[in-house]
């Protein structure tokens, strides 16, 4: 596609050419339209290292090369289109780059004859734009979930990010408040992994600029506040032939309507589970939703151990219907390219290695989860989490040794930052020692 031609037809007059960094940040130039065909030749240039990236300021240019298929008209800002891009230099592509790693298991799937397609169900929270407490004084209900009072108080805010769906054909087809006071949930429909992380990602922008739009904040992240429910990320899971007709997990005669090639990419989500929580759950702050009390509702609705089920939510993984499963583990700190990277590398090693994913269980893991004695549980921390990714060689190469390299770099130096700081409970629980 011709980008100035693109500007010409929808009234477009900047692009904003964005790419997304290892912390999941999100990096833009904003480029008048007039110059969008030497940006769509050349790249918009950065300095890679301004940005989360293991580069030194010594590095030549990064540029930013526009994929074109992604392009997004804002339609709350119709004269400004967004655009995903790939991370270059010195003309080749920055292999540690999470839109980059992407595009490379997703040719790696291909040429094992596979088509991976995701649904993400991202949740957040409308909260005071100082960021101290929810925005909705009156949305207090001990169980608020699907509250209709609720989720009403926030129609102008919701319906106007709906509506924003609905014009861009992504086929929005719920809303919803969530279990947390404060917290909302909207799905759109399944896409290739790639189109769906390109959404993901706009998603936030477009959840964060309409919030804002309306003097609120919102806010994606892990566990906001203390006793209240997380913000999850999970994400539905199919595989499909290249030519995306038929569903390569379905068998209707196997336990669960799960194919043997479902069985053995379930079964790798299940081997490097530990291992996939540096990724799937990458800040400090996503392991108090992890390893949570029991909140406020009642339920946590974040797994904490490495268990898979039927159509039961109290497990990491569950497999509500024939042909795909929920990998319920992300949270909203995911990045949107590196959560779909780190699913297909899983899910291809089991597929090689013909993964077996163990027993399931029907139990309720909040209830009955003490009586699991030989599943794994999950990481307790970032670092813990780091380890285990440390330790895992498949992933590794699959996700590349540079994006791992720089990934581990760079998420080590925030662990250590974060260790460095001194808290609140340091003095109320050790002054006097």
């Amino acid at each position: 596609m011709d980008l100035s031609a693109y500007a010409q037809e929808h009234g477009v007059k900047y692009f904003m050419i964005s790419y997304t960094d290892l912390f999941g940040g999100q990096r833009a130039k904003l480029v008048p339209a007039q110059a969008i065909a030497q940006m769509q030749s050349e790249g918009a240039g950065f300095a890679g290292f301004a940005t989360w990236l293991d580069l030194t300021p010594a590095h030549p240019d990064l540029f930013a090369m526009p994929d074109a298929s992604s392009v997004i008209r804002l339609p709350w800002r119709k004269d400004v289109a967004w655009v995903a891009a790939d991370c270059t230099m010195d003309d080749k592509p920055v292999q540690q780059a999470p839109r980059v790693v992407l595009k490379n298991l997703i040719e790696d799937a291909a040429s094992e004859g596979l088509r991976i397609k995701t649904g993400v169900e991202p949740e957040f929270f409308l909260i005071s734009p100082d960021g101290s407490k929810i925005s909705d004084e009156y949305d207090i209900a001990e169980k608020p979930c699907y509250d209709q009072q609720a989720v009403m108080r926030r129609y102008d805010v919701i319906a106007e990010i709906c509506n924003c769906m609905l014009e861009l054909g992504w086929k929005p087809y719920q809303n919803d408040h969530e279990d947390a006071n404060g917290q909302f949930e909207m799905n759109w429909e399944y896409d290739d992994a790639l189109k769906t992380a390109d959404k993901h990602s706009f998603f936030k922008f477009m959840v964060k600029s309409i919030a804002e739009k309306n003097a609120l904040r919102a806010t994606f992240m892990p566990k906001p506040f203390k006793g209240l429910t997380g913000n999850g990320c999970h994400v539905h899971i199919s595989v499909w032939d290249v030519e995306g007709r038929n569903n390569a997990f379905t068998d209707k005669l196997m336990p669960f309507g799960l194919s043997e090639k479902g069985r053995n990419f379930l079964g790798g989500i299940m081997k490097h589970a530990s291992a996939l929580t540096a990724i799937t759950n990458p800040t400090v702050n996503s392991y108090k939703r992890i390893n949570a009390p029991r909140t406020i509702s009642g339920a946590t609705w974040a797994p904490n151990a490495v268990t898979w089920t039927g159509n039961n939510r109290t497990h990491m993984v569950r497999v509500p219907g024939p042909g795909r499963f929920e990998l319920r583990l992300p949270d909203g700190a995911a990045n949107p390219y590196l959560l779909q990277a780190i699913i297909i590398a899983a899910g291809l090693s089991g597929i090689r290695c013909k993964a077996d994913p163990g027993r399931h269980y029907d139990i309720d893991m909040y209830k009955d989860g003490h009586t699991v004695t030989d599943a794994p549980k999950l990481p307790l921390n970032l670092l813990d989490a780091l380890r285990e990714y440390e330790k895992d060689a498949a992933l590794h190469v699959a996700l590349g040794t540079d994006f791992s390299s720089a990934y581990l770099k760079l998420k080590h130096c925030e662990w250590n930052t974060y260790c460095a700081q001194f808290t609140a409970w340091e003095h109320q629980n050790t002054l006097d020692i």
